[in-house]
């Protein structure tokens, strides 16, 4: 078996996964994996923009104050405060990677507002500004690619199959991870990569559920690798659902920017009745938990399929000035924002825990970090406060690569370079039933959208974590009876999340953010993380 060595391993192609690779470069060999394109992330989805003051009337304490708010006073609060005043080096680091945010008439920054921000703090490239970021910043990787003689290599169609621990391979003292086992999706070919220094930046978890505006690489590989490696889960139960997602049989995972709403629009039903006032005196400027849960609470009480935005008003010059891309979207399926209602309805956008970290990527694991919508810092607590996760994305990139990047002692703890053993594949044989995989895979998203959504109750919690079990069971089997595929890899993360988050929900006994239940409809005065322990076996 090949095995490749160098001193980063970074795994993931988003904001969180290059900026720290190309950081890292600077310090020793790096190479980088991604299980589709470069540009195959949620990053590249990301409409609304990035939060960081720079408005002299704004502050760093009213950001933090702010997303403390959001998150329901669950965050960390010196976690907050480090990455809210951290923000303006992270818009340096993408501004000197050609990142052309927007300007006003006067050559100031045009910075926008959205739901739960008390101010215009967030910097944006008009309405695909992760598009925008990830374009720039993967020119800039490949150029660093292109100069670097081979130690900085870019492999994409790579997809991570387990991390290498030192333990499971008979290496006696402490147990850290040297790397991990992976499958080149083109050749077939099974390989190990060995580094000191693993970074996962693989983004979150959204296709766990049926409706979402994630692609369709968002199988929460990275929090299911790092769980069966033995790290710390955290918070697993505050999955975020963002809701404004286009309403349309042919819109595929297509938002409706909640800078729209930061720009005026209001939230309808299909009378033009605004109703976000009686849930919430903030209206339509509520936090996305608020909002999710009143559009869902009128779509039960009406029985519609959608709830609408209405911004009208602006008329149609200004809007395609402003929303130029999803003006011509909803174009495409006949909806004119100048003179039309938008259907929207709620879907599954971003998890807000994942693998317990620090800001500078620490995991409960040697050599392992986690940065971006993978790591749970502390900055999100019970909700995400609207556009700073690309804020954290380029802070905790930048915090963990001055940790790794310094460090004197390569293997850490007096640990020699492991040898790491061939994979075995035992008596697998090829799969020859494709449909088995993806009819658990729809079981798992339905399952998880039917019972552990955006209202729960005890005994939904109890049908999922029981069918659940069932399924992640009948997976295993079939993981060791067939050769390894991307889809069979998928499919065993994605059923890893949904419990996670099954049991997290079922530890948190109280209303808070994200979770709300019927059962216990109140949030409680005791602030505590839900923290469940890694894979022991």
């Amino acid at each position: 078996m090949k095995t490749v060595d160098c001193d980063y391993f970074v795994v993931g192609s988003g904001m969180a996964g290059l900026m720290s690779a190309m950081h890292l470069a600077s310090y020793g060999s790096v190479v980088l994996v991604t299980k589709g394109r470069l540009q195959d992330c949620n990053t590249n989805f990301a409409q609304g923009g990035i939060c960081c003051v720079m408005d002299p009337s704004d502050t760093f304490d009213r950001h933090a104050r702010d997303t403390m708010i959001a998150g329901a006073w669950l965050g960390r609060s010196e976690v907050v405060h480090e990455i809210c005043e951290h923000a303006p080096e992270g818009i340096r680091d993408l501004i000197d990677c050609g990142v052309r945010f927007a300007k006003n008439a006067d050559g100031g920054w045009d910075l926008t507002r959205e739901g739960g921000h008390s101010a215009r703090r967030i910097f944006h490239a008009g309405d695909i500004t992760g598009e925008k970021c990830e374009s720039a910043m993967v020119r800039r990787a490949r150029k660093i690619a292109a100069g670097s003689k081979g130690a900085f290599s870019l492999l994409e169609n790579t997809i991570v199959i387990d991390l290498v621990m030192t333990r499971r391979i008979g290496v006696r003292g402490e147990n850290r991870c040297v790397g991990a086992y992976v499958l080149d999706k083109r050749t077939g070919e099974i390989y190990a990569v060995r580094s000191p220094n693993t970074v996962l930046a693989t983004g979150g978890c959204g296709k766990v559920y049926l409706y979402t505006c994630n692609p369709d690489s968002a199988t929460g590989d990275g929090i299911a690798l790092a769980w069966r490696a033995g790290a710390k889960i955290e918070n697993m139960e505050f999955i975020q659902f963002h809701p404004t997602c286009l309403f349309h049989p042919q819109a595929k995972r297509f938002l409706i920017s909640e800078a729209v709403r930061g720009e005026g629009a209001v939230l309808v039903d299909k009378h033009g009745r605004e109703f976000m006032k009686k849930y919430d005196p903030r209206g339509s400027l509520a936090p996305r938990d608020i909002v999710a849960r009143s559009i869902d609470s009128e779509m039960k009480r009406t029985g519609d399929d959608c709830m609408y935005l209405d911004i009208r008003k602006k008329g149609r010059a200004y809007l395609m000035n402003r929303f130029p891309n999803i003006y011509h979207k909803c174009m495409e399926f006949g909806i004119d924002m100048a003179k039309d209602l938008i259907p929207i309805v709620p879907a599954a956008h971003y998890t807000c825990g994942g693998i317990q970290a620090t800001t500078d990527g620490r995991t409960s694991i040697p050599g392992l970090s986690a940065v971006g919508e993978c790591a749970s810092t502390g900055l999100h607590g019970a909700n995400r406060l609207a556009s700073n996760s690309l804020m954290e994305a380029l802070v905790c990139a930048r915090l963990t690569a001055a940790r790794l990047g310094p460090r004197p002692e390569r293997w850490g703890g007096g640990v020699a370079k492991p040898e790491i053993p061939a994979w075995k594949i035992g008596n697998a044989v090829p799969p020859d039933e494709a449909v088995l995989v993806s009819h658990m895979w729809d079981e798992i998203r339905r399952l998880m959208w039917d019972y552990v959504g955006i209202v729960r109750t005890d005994k939904r919690l109890a049908r999922a974590a029981h069918r659940i079990k069932t399924l992640r069971k009948e997976i295993r089997d079939y993981y060791f009876r067939y050769l390894v595929t991307p889809d069979t890899l998928e499919l065993r993360n994605l059923a890893v999340c949904a419990e996670l988050i099954v049991r997290c929900a079922q530890k948190r006994r109280e209303s808070r953010g994200l979770h709300y239940t019927l059962d216990y409809p109140k949030q409680s005065r005791r602030v505590r993380q839900t923290v469940i322990d890694g894979y022991k076996g």
